[in-house]
């Protein structure tokens, strides 16, 4: 059981009056929960909570040298995107690309603290029919460059033959259900929590919800052992793993730079290679994935 604070706590975990926690629950989204009638508040998600709102970050004592031949991409994790990695490593051996898996919100604010040349990232925005433009606009002073990697299916990933006879996200209700989670601040998760809110359901009716694990294929390998019955992750990992797959939709999964990191060499042959034969037959063996716009300039329009 992760650690549960009382008002009280809470309060003074954050420095503030207690009848200030009832006007952040209630109008800015403090996670809580109420038990016995008295609110509890998980302290992990405090924790997220404060960082996920912090907009007031200082400026780093130093910045990103100028390109030398590592290559630092950052952001949201993905199967395609890691062979991808390898393949650039094996492909340009002057060079060495690395990846730090830190969710889509995180790569943003790598990107705006200047610690990494690319932003992977796949944020739905509110209308639901774009993705990372406004979460960039609100991280970054300027848009940055947006170059498409892939689309792929996001959706439900279930044990072969779905035993639980599981069909939508509505069925994360029933009892006797036991899921895996991605991190908050990723777009999985924020995808899976618009479902669920959707759905009129809440996360801390579910088994499992705030068991949270970094990767995607961690997530499959929870449901390939049995520990977790469904969980929101993307079709590849179940291509991968052999397990089943209820679909919710096609998202964009892009690459963001900005303008003064576009040009330098390790990028330009990273968005190079999206056009290639290699790249285009690595994803061609994984089921799930869309290339048809990867390595197409998404903003500005070309």
């Amino acid at each position: 059981m992760k650690e549960l604070l009382s008002t009280r706590e809470v309060a003074k975990f954050l420095d503030i009056n207690e009848k200030m926690v009832y006007s952040l629950i209630s109008e800015k989204g403090l996670p809580a929960t109420k038990i016995t009638g008295k609110w509890l508040f998980p302290k992990h998600l405090v924790e997220q909570w404060v960082e996920a709102n912090t907009i007031n970050y200082p400026e780093p004592s130093t910045h990103l040298p100028p390109y030398h031949g590592l290559l630092i991409i950052a952001g949201s994790n993905d199967p395609l995107l890691e062979k991808t990695i390898t393949l650039f490593n094996q492909t340009h051996t002057d060079h060495v690309a690395v990846f730090g898996n830190l969710g889509s919100m995180g790569g943003i604010r790598a990107l705006r603290r200047d610690l990494c040349h690319m932003a992977s990232s796949h944020l739905l925005q509110e209308d639901e029919e774009d993705y990372n433009f406004a979460f960039a606009g609100a991280e970054l002073d300027r848009m940055p460059a947006v170059v498409n990697f892939c689309r792929r299916e996001q959706g439900i990933l279930v044990r072969k033959g779905n035993p639980k006879d599981i069909t939508s996200v509505a069925d994360f209700a029933r009892p006797g259900l036991r899921m895996v989670n991605r991190p908050l601040g990723t777009g999985t998760r924020l995808l899976f929590d618009r479902a669920l809110a959707a759905a009129e359901i809440k996360g801390d009716q579910i088994d499992g919800y705030h068991l949270e694990v970094a990767r995607h294929i961690d997530v499959g390998l929870e449901i390939l052992t049995g520990r977790a019955d469904a969980a929101p992750c993307i079709r590849p990992v179940a291509n991968l793993l052999d397990l089943d797959f209820i679909p919710l939709r096609w998202e964009r999964y892009d690459l963001l730079m900005t303008r003064e990191r576009f040009f330098e060499q390790g990028v330009q042959l990273f968005i190079g290679m999206l056009h290639e034969k290699p790249f285009l037959e690595l994803a061609a063996q994984i089921e799930g994935y869309d290339v048809g716009m990867a390595g197409k300039m998404v903003f500005p329009k070309e």
